[in-house]
C-alpha cells in the first residue's frame, strides 16, 4: 500500500470531523526492544501516523530533548538499519497505520538512495522526511521513493513565502509538515493565527493535508492546531516520557507513561472541533 495508507488515513480522520495525530518517536530509545514496544503504544493509544526518528550524530532540527533521545538510541546500538527492522516488525502486526521515517540526508545517502527507498519499501514504510535536503537537492532520492510508492514529505515555515511554498509543493507527496515556529524541536509554538494562514496557504498550493508540528506538548495546543489543520504532530512530549523512565531507572515502564499522553493527546484532538462548534 506504501503511501496509499497516508492518503488513506487522512481521508478516514476527515470523515470523522477531527484532524489526524501523528506522534513521533526515535526508534531505538532507549533500547531497540523498548523502542518496539513503545511504537506499538502509540497505535494502540490514538495515534493515526507514526513518525520514527532515525537516530543521528548531529540533529541539527532538533532541540535538546530529541537530541538527548538520538544520542540515547545511537548508545544502544541504534542506526538506520535498526530503524527500518523496527518498522518492519510493527508492520507485522499492525498493516494500517501509516510509518514515516524522519531524518537526515547522510546516513541515507550513505546507504544509497536506491537501496534505502527498496529497504523502507520492503519494510512498510510509507513515507519519508529527510529535515536537511531541500528540494532544490532531493531530486535523485525523491525518483527512488517514488519508484517504491513511497510519499516525500516535505516542510514549510512561518516564513515560508507563497513562491517559495510553491517550490516545496512541487514534487511533494502524503502530506506537508508545518513547522509552527522557526526554529528547533520543541522550541515553543508559534501564534495560532499565523499559523491558520500558513496552513491554508501549505494547502491550497500543495493540494496535500497540512499537519503541524514543533513544540506542541499540551492537550489545549493540540486541540487548537487540530482545529485550524489536518493533523497534528507531536514529538518532544512523547519523547520526553522516554527519558523520565530512564531517569527513574525502569525504561520499561515508558510503555505506559506513553500511552497515557497519547491517550490524552488524542481524545484532545478528537474533541477539538466539537468544542468549537458547540461554543
Amino acid at each position: 500500500m506504501t503511501a496509499d495508507r497516508i492518503s488513506a488515513t487522512f481521508a478516514a480522520c476527515r470523515a470523522q470531523g477531527r484532524a489526524a495525530f501523528v506522534g513521533y518517536l526515535m526508534a531505538g530509545d532507549p533500547d531497540i526492544e523498548t523502542s518496539f514496544s513503545n511504537i506499538k503504544a502509540l497505535a494502540e493509544s490514538g495515534v493515526d501516523i507514526i513518525e520514527l526518528g532515525a537516530p543521528f550524530t548531529d540533529p541539527m532540527a532538533d532541540g535538546p530533548a530529541i537530541q538527548k533521545a538520538a544520542l540515547r538510541a545511537l548508545a544502544a546500538g541504534a542506526n538506520l538499519n535498526s530503524t527500518l527492522e523496527i518498522a518492519r516488525r510493527f508492520r507485522l502486526v499492525d498493516t494500517s497505520t501509516p510509518l514515516i521515517v524522519m531524518g537526515y540526508a547522510n546516513p541515507i545517502h550513505r546507504m544509497g538512495y536506491s537501496a534505502f527507498a527498496r529497504a523502507a519499501a520492503d519494510a512498510g514504510v510509507d513515507g519519508v522526511i529527510t529535515v536537511d535536503l531541500p528540494p532544490e537537492e532531493d531530486a535523485p532520492l525523491r525518483q527512488e521513493l517514488a519508484a517504491h510508492g513511497l510519499a516525500v514529505i516535505r516542510l514549510a515555515t512561518p516564513t515560508t513565502t507563497e513562491q517559495r511554498m510553491e517550490r516545496i509543493a512541487d514534487g511533494a507527496s502524503g502530506f506537508v509538515y508545518y513547522v509552527s515556529v522557526a526554529g528547533v524541536t520543541g522550541a515553543g509554538i508559534g501564534a495560532e493565527a499565523d499559523i491558520s494562514a500558513g496552513v491554508n496557504q501549505a494547502r491550497r498550493l500543495s493540494n496535500l493535508p497540512v499537519a503541524v508540528g514543533f513544540g506542541v506538548r499540551t492537550p489545549e495546543q493540540a486541540a487548537a492546531f487540530a482545529r485550524i489543520s489536518d493533523g497534528v504532530v507531536v514529538g518532544s512530549a512523547l519523547v520526553e516520557e522516554v527519558r523520565a523512565a530512564v531517569e527513574q531507572g525502569d525504561p520499561a515502564s515508558s510503555v505506559k507513561r506513553i500511552s497515557v499522553v497519547a491517550k490524552s493527546l488524542s481524545n484532545a484532538i478528537a474533541m477539538a472541533r466539537t468544542e468549537r462548534s458547540v461554543h
